[in-house]
């Protein structure tokens, strides 16, 4: 956060020069403040940012801002906003957490079921210590799995090409675990593509039914889907690589809709954001305790790995990153994405009413970097105190 006077005056000279240089746009913002504050940090965000796009938005007491600026892709002239599509990458795992809830409360599942009970596929899943992977270990990285499954090659064009069922299968096989499960906490696609394949033969449905059953329709999700539909791709923001070159928008296997197949827009993002902040709503309102639950601290794990990459984790959700309350900051859960050139940030404070969405549509860590801070502190700025 910019703190000295001779940065603000900088900062403010800097978004004077930029409200003439770069096209914005901004949908459905009652409250006045709210774009103020949106449109003034994702100025300064993306002038620091040297990406080709961003787009930011926030959700407060129900009201939003989505701001963007730059190019949705190259020449195109459309500045990104509400309706724009996009990868949203491993901000998936969420969602996937948000389904566990949901069978959860409806009794279908335990969070400590043995994943070897609910997979359904012949294979053995591996364990170690004398503990067995439970549903509770896939949604909070602590499975002992690794960040991914072993596979063959693919090509850039097609680098999912190989991420199949079979893969997982010999995955499974080849004593992958490298730690005992709920002993320590690595990042894990693999756990959670895992994860998303026993919840869906648990309840008897095809995963993406799932998934729209328990959180899109009950948010009123229009834009978020595992596959683009027709019509989808010409709103769709290109990525780009770290050179700075587009990459193909690749579809996903199906394999992968745990850990981060979702495409959505901002103002989707927004809407399941004032989802879950809306604790008075007498709908959802024990699928919420239980999302929003720490069922892991980080206290007493090891290994920690993967999971600091937007902010001290301190403890585990379902997908979620829980980062505890700091000075005037709230407590925040948050999780963040990158896949095809998009690097993406979800974070909302669930007692203050406060959300926010962050995309960028370059691999750049730090512009990455960058967006989570700014992300993070606007939370602290907009949340009442």
């Amino acid at each position: 956060m910019i703190r000295s006077m001779g940065r603000r005056a900088l900062a403010f000279a800097a978004l004077s020069m930029a409200s003439a240089l770069i096209p914005t746009a901004t949908a459905r913002a009652e409250d006045k403040l709210l774009e103020e504050v949106v449109g003034f940090n994702g100025t300064i965000l993306f002038l620091g940012a040297h990406v080709p796009a961003l787009v930011i938005g926030v959700v407060r007491n129900g009201e939003t801002a989505v701001v963007g600026f730059g190019e949705t892709s190259d020449g195109s002239g459309k500045v990104p906003d509400g309706r724009t599509m996009m990868r949203i990458g491993s901000v998936t795992k969420a969602f996937t957490g948000q389904v566990l809830a949901g069978l959860v409360t409806q009794g279908t599942v335990k969070f400590t079921d043995k994943l070897q009970d609910r997979l359904g596929w012949s294979v053995k899943v591996p364990e170690r210590g004398g503990r067995s992977i439970r549903l509770i270990e896939l949604a909070t990285h602590t499975s002992g799995l690794p960040r991914e499954v072993g596979r063959a090659e693919a090509s850039p064009e097609d680098p999912f090409r190989t991420l199949t069922r079979e893969a997982y299968i010999k995955g499974l096989q080849s004593d992958p675990l490298l730690f005992t499960p709920g002993t320590g906490v690595l990042y894990s696609n693999f756990g959670f593509d895992l994860l998303a394949a026993a919840l869906s033969q648990a309840a008897g449905k095809p995963y993406d039914a799932l998934l729209k059953e328990i959180v899109l329709d009950p948010a009123k999700l229009k834009d978020t889907v595992l596959a683009l539909r027709d019509g989808d791709a010409a709103r769709l923001m290109q990525g780009h690589n770290f050179d700075g070159k587009p990459m193909p928008n690749v579809k996903a296997t199906d394999v992968m809709a745990g850990a981060s197949s979702l495409y959505s827009t901002p103002d989707d993002i927004l809407r399941w954001l004032a989802w879950h902040l809306d604790r008075t709503s007498a709908q959802g309102t024990e699928l919420r305790l239980v999302d929003h639950a720490a069922y892991v601290p980080r206290d007493g794990l090891n290994p920690v790995a993967g999971l600091d990459d937007a902010g001290h984790m301190d403890a585990m959700g379902l997908g979620w990153v829980i980062m505890e309350p700091q000075g005037n900051r709230p407590l925040i859960l948050q999780k963040s994405g990158g896949l095809q050139g998009i690097f993406s940030y979800t974070a909302f404070a669930p007692a203050r009413g406060v959300g926010v969405f962050v995309a960028i549509n370059q691999f750049n860590p730090g512009a990455f970097t960058a967006m989570t801070g700014v992300a993070n502190s606007l939370i602290e700025q907009l949340a009442p105190r």
